[in-house]
This record gives structure tokens, sequence and C-alpha cells, in this order.
């Protein structure tokens, strides 16, 4: 097992296909509801790159040490996960590079295994651990070696939360430019109308000039890219479409970079926070220009979490037919956003919401739409048939979503009367729903007179 990674779609230029997978992916390995919740599981997991690239060492000196970041984090939220040890095993790295320990790490005598303290574990990664690699004196050019890893953390299901086995990086002895941005800090709160200037500062840690660079820009539905250079080719956003609406942007620079040093892009990056905006994400990355290879691509890319202070009210529509029995009518139910805010569940690919349809009493379902399955459970009442409609990953203010389902009456039931409630594809709330009163809402059969 390798090492896991945040995923770098721009470099693989594979936005809209990745999420389309991650759909494909949801909706094929089912869905759960709160009427019928799995027990609570949760994994502890290591996050470090596959691969670190240390410069050759001059033949007149020492060469740079250059950071590796790690850190833990786990997968499920309702736990507290404290007390995270990091085991880092740098045995595998002899007559190929060296390392400086931080100050939360403890090495053994021989100074090649120790045990990190990187304290409160995170459901989202960030770095608690930040080693300095660098290749030995009389390291070849291509030389490689291996750190491994392993953890555990105290909290979990059972008390006790440990990593998988397998966790790698692979270090490899190399010459030439290496680009990258700093780590941006999230935002919350952060107020629609809000104007933000991206970290967008472009370092060479690298031993090669870099001659001239690109940059590729993606900014989610809810941020306006203010800044234009003339330098860039913009697109979007199109919401349109099926993928969530995002503005892009390929732009190339002529500016050289030496080794060590950093440049400004030729103005700020600045980003507008719009009224529609909830839980928004600027990736950005940069590659050296001239056809060169970067010579290490872990911070060549940076995805910016911005969380609005912004609500969105989402809704379910009902309906009031009449029939029959015997007869098959039509009972159209649905769901609406009635806004401010835009939703997306961009890294994930899950739907935003589910909209359950409880059948009024006395039909049977004779069509379903192809959005919605059979969800009846033991906690049902076995008389009411019960369909769960998976929405759209994305939602925008004003949008409506129709499920009309063909209804056959088999007896009729004065005023019989079904539900439709909306409610998250995981989990029992939509945090960011202002008014819970028209997450339901009725479908009325015969109405009494």
């Amino acid at each position: 097992m390798s090492s896991v990674s945040v995923r770098r779609v721009l470099r693989h230029g594979v936005r809209a296909g990745a999420v389309g997978v991650l759909v494909v992916a949801g909706l094929g390995s089912g869905i759960a509801f709160a009427d019928d919740e799995p027990q609570q599981t949760d994994q502890l997991w290591i996050q470090a790159p596959y691969e670190q690239a240390v410069t050759v060492a001059p033949q007149d000196g020492a060469a740079r040490y250059r950071s590796l970041e790690l850190g833990l984090y786990h997968d499920n939220g309702n736990f507290a996960v404290t007390g995270g040890r990091l085991t880092v095993d740098v045995s595998g790295l002899a007559g190929v590079a060296e390392v400086a320990w931080p100050d939360n790490c403890t090495p053994d005598e021989a100074g090649t295994v120790a045990v990190c303290d990187t304290g409160d574990v995170p459901t989202r990664y960030s770095a608690q651990v930040s080693l300095k690699v660098r290749a030995v004196a009389d390291a070849a050019l291509g030389a490689q070696g291996t750190i491994g890893y392993s953890a555990q953390a105290t909290g979990g299901p059972d008390g006790t939360l440990v990593s998988p086995e397998g966790f790698t990086t692979s270090v490899t002895v190399g010459s030439g430019p290496d680009l990258g941005f700093g780590a941006p800090k999230n935002l919350t709160g952060v107020a629609p109308g809000t104007e933000l200037t991206v970290p967008s500062s472009v370092t060479n840690t690298g031993n090669e000039t870099a001659h001239g660079f690109s940059v590729r820009l993606w900014a989610t539905y809810g941020l306006d890219v203010v800044t234009r250079y003339p330098q860039c080719a913009y697109t979007g956003p199109d919401d349109s479409g099926s993928a969530p609406p995002a503005t892009s942007a390929t732009c190339s620079f002529d500016t050289d970079i030496a080794p060590g040093a950093t440049v400004e892009l030729p103005e700020p990056l600045r980003l507008a926070v719009t009224d529609r905006a909830l839980s928004e994400r600027f990736d950005y990355e940069v590659e050296p220009g001239d056809g060169a290879t970067d010579l290490d691509g872990s911070d060549n890319y940076r995805a910016w979490n911005i969380a609005a202070d912004n609500t969105a009210d989402f809704a379910a529509r009902g309906t009031v037919v009449g029939g029959a029995a015997g007869d098959t009518v039509t009972a159209t139910v649905g769901f609406a956003d009635l806004g401010p805010a835009w939703v997306a569940n961009v890294g994930s690919g899950d739907p935003v919401a589910v909209v359950h349809f409880y059948l009024p009493e006395g039909t049977t379902a004779t069509s379903v739409p192809r959005a919605c399955r059979n969800a009846w459970t033991s906690g049902d009442d076995p008389a009411v048939g019960h369909y769960a409609c998976t929405l759209p990953i994305w939602t925008r203010p004003g949008r409506d979503v129709a499920f009309p389902f063909g209804l056959r009456i088999d007896r009729v039931v004065p005023g019989a009367t079904g539900r439709v409630v909306v409610r998250p594809y995981y989990g029992t709330s939509l945090p960011f729903d202002p008014d819970t009163d028209n997450n339901t809402a009725e479908v009325v059969l015969n109405p009494a007179v």
C-alpha cells in the first residue's frame, strides 16, 4: 500500500472527469440514510507524499535541506481522536539522504527511527511533522531510498486507532527547478462580498533556474476571479451542465526564477466571495516553463478552502392528486434550492441531498424516476411504500428538481397523505439550511371535501 495523498486534479487535467467518477462510485455503493444508520466506524490515516526529491550535493559543499511535511487524520468526526503518534523510520535512506528531526520527534540512539507527537488528530489533513531531508555528500544523481511510517492514536469506536501498514515515501536524488506555492490557511466565516488576496508567491527550491513558468487556476461557483492577467486564458463559469460550474484559467509567464528566489505574479491575485458562496475552493498550480520537469511536484498544487457565512434553504415539494380505485395517477414530488447560496460536494462527489417519498396509504408505485430507488426498511410502516431520490452533486439558487411517480390507487382512502422529506446524503441534518420546516411536504390523494 502506498501513502494517501491529495488528488492533484489540475495537474492531470481531469477536473470534470474525476467528479464524474466519484458520482458513479457514490451511486453504485448504496446510500446511508438516517433511518438505517450503519454502525459507527473510524480509521486513522497517514498523510505523506508518495515521492520526495532532494537535490544532489554540489562538489564543493553540502546539499540544501528540503521540507517533508507529514500528518495524521481520521475519517469520522463523531469521534474525538487524540494523542497521535507517528513513527518514522529513515533507515532505508542509508547512503542516499539524511534527516534533521523536528522538536516533536524523539529519535532512537541510532537516529534512524523516531516517534513524533502529533497531538489531536483532525478529520482534515494538516501538516503536524516537518522533517528536513537532504542528500548526503556522496549520493549519486538518481540514487533512491525509502522512509517508512506507522501510527496510532487514542479514540475511535474501540478506544485505539492504528494506521494500515505500508505507508512509505520514496526519496530520490535529483537536479532541476522546483517551483511551489506556500500552503494557504483555510478560512471560515467569510462574509459574502468580501474580497480576498490569494497567497500566490512562487518560490524555486530547486538547484536550477526555471526559465518562465505556467499557472493554472480553478475557482468554484461562489468565487469570482477579480484579477484578470493578460497572460491568462479564462473560461466559465457555466451553470447549465451537469458538472459543478467553475472559473478556470491557464496562464504563461516569462519571468525566470533562480534557485532560492521568490517571485510575485504581475499583480495580487484577488477573489471576490459572492452572494451565492457557501463552501468554496480555489485550486491553483504552478509548473516550470521551457519544457523543464519540476523536481518535486508535492508543493506545486494548492487547494484553498473558503467557508462563507451564508445559508441555503432546501425545500421539499409536494402535490395534490385524485382518482378512483384502479386508476394510475401522476404524483410529482420534488426539491427546490431557495438560496441564497449554491451547494456542491466538489470533493466527495456525493449528492447534495436525498428526497424521500413516503407514498399515500392505499397506493403502489408503478413507475419510478431513474434517480429514485426503493428505500423501504424494516423501520417503515409496512403499508406505506418508501422511495429515495438522489439529487445531483451541486445545486444553485432557483433550481427545482421534479420526480414524477406513477401511483396506482389500489383502494380509495379519502385524504390519504404521503410525505416528501429532504435529507442529507449522510448524517441527519443540513447545517447550512436555516428553515427546516419546509424540508417536509405532503402528497395528498383525494383530499376530503
